[in-house]
């Protein structure tokens, strides 16, 4: 069976996405402060490793950059914002289109519902403080199912 990874188009679709999601995040006057203290360098590429692991593609994100406690890390500590993760998800729904993942395929359904997970979830869920984030997580991983439990 494809992979969710191989159907958004591998490394090159999921870098395609990447960057056609971050075009749309930093423009929009919402998400766009999640970036106004700058960002690496390499975000979209490193945003597209994190995003092929979790979809069924090769390891590189961990293998090359860090774990998910890095990532989550990286993503805490700074109060609720519901109205950012919204606009975000809205970003990435604009950006599955910007790159031919036509609405209402099975491909944008999960990888839509993925997205949402991770934003409202994962990357939500240590509103106070990095700190509270425990070491050793692993990036999760996602099917045309959703959420794959852990072995």
């Amino acid at each position: 069976m494809e992979t969710v990874y191989d159907a958004a188009g591998g490394s090159d679709g999921l870098s395609a996405l990447a960057h056609a999601w971050h075009v749309r995040v930093i423009a929009d006057d919402v998400v766009g402060h999640a970036f106004s203290h700058g960002f690496h360098p390499d975000h979209t590429a490193r945003l597209a490793a994190y995003w092929a692991e979790a979809l069924g593609g090769p390891a590189t994100y961990s293998q090359d950059f860090g774990d998910e406690t890095a990532v989550v890390r990286m993503h805490s500590g700074n109060g609720p914002h519901d109205e950012m993760d919204r606009r975000a998800i809205e970003c990435f729904d604009l950006a599955l289109r910007d790159v031919g993942i036509a609405e209402g395929t099975r491909v944008h359904r999960t990888l839509l519902d993925y997205f949402a997970w991770a934003t409202t979830t994962t990357m939500a869920r240590y509103h106070r403080s990095a700190d509270d984030v425990p070491s050793g997580l692993r990036i999760p991983h996602w099917s045309w199912d959703g959420l794959v439990a852990d072995d």
